[in-house]
C-alpha cells in the first residue's frame, strides 16, 4: 500500500485576485471613455459631411437659377408630371420649396416637376425628397427664414436644419454647427 501523501494545491491568494481586479478597472477607466469620444466624434464628422453635401447643392442651384431654393414657387402648371407643391418665401411653404426644388428636377425659375423634360432640365440636387436628419439631434425638420444674416446662429433648441434663402446659409438648426455664429457644446473636441 502507498503511504497517502499530503498535496497542497496552489491557488490565488485574495490580494492576488485584487490587484488583477484593480489593474483591469484601470485599463476599463482608460478605454471606455476613448469609446463615448468616437462616438462624438462620428457624429461630427458626419454632421459635416452632410453640410457639405447639402451646402455644395444649394450652391450648384444657384449656379444653375441665380436665385437659392425656397425663395420663389416650386409650383409650375407645364410640368406633365407631378409637379411641386412649395410656393416659397420663409417658414413651412419656403420648407416645401426648397425639398421640391432640390429633390425634383426644375426650370430656370425654380418650378419643379418630377418628370426631365426640355423644360425641367435642371437637378435633382438631393437623391431623395427629404432631408438626412442631423446627426447630432436626430431631427430632420427645416427651418426656413430670410433674414440675410450671414452670422444666423441655430436656436438651441434641438431641431434639425435651418435655411436662410436670401444669403444660401444652410446650417445645423443648434449649436454644433461650426460654421454659426453660436458656442459649440463641450464634447466638440475642435
Amino acid at each position: 500500500m502507498q503511504p497517502l501523501r499530503n498535496t497542497i494545491e496552489k491557488g490565488f491568494t485574495l490580494v492576488e485576485l485584487l490587484i488583477v481586479v484593480i489593474i483591469l478597472a484601470l485599463l476599463a477607466a482608460i478605454v471606455v471613455p476613448q469609446f463615448a469620444s468616437s462616438t462624438d466624434d462620428a457624429k461630427l464628422a458626419s454632421l459635416d459631411t452632410t453640410l457639405g453635401n447639402i451646402r455644395s447643392a444649394v450652391d450648384l442651384y444657384y449656379q444653375q437659377h441665380g436665385e437659392y431654393p425656397g425663395e420663389l414657387t416650386a409650383v409650375d402648371a407645364a410640368c406633365t408630371g407631378t409637379a411641386g407643391t412649395g410656393t416659397g418665401g420663409a417658414g413651412a411653404q419656403g420648407a416645401q420649396a426648397f425639398l421640391d426644388q432640390m429633390s425634383l428636377y426644375t426650370d430656370a425659375d425654380g418650378g419643379a416637376c418630377s418628370v426631365k423634360d426640355a423644360n425641367f432640365q435642371f437637378g435633382p440636387y438631393l437623391k431623395k425628397n427629404t432631408l438626412p436628419p442631423n446627426p447630432i439631434t436626430t431631427v430632420s425638420t427645416l427651418e426656413v427664414i430670410n433674414t440675410g444674416d450671414l452670422l444666423m446662429a441655430g436656436t438651441g433648441a434641438n431641431l434639425g436644419w435651418k435655411y436662410d434663402y436670401v444669403v444660401g446659409k444652410f446650417i445645423a438648426n443648434d449649436t454644433t454647427d461650426p460654421d454659426a455664429a453660436g458656442p459649440l457644446p463641450s464634447y466638440d473636441q475642435r
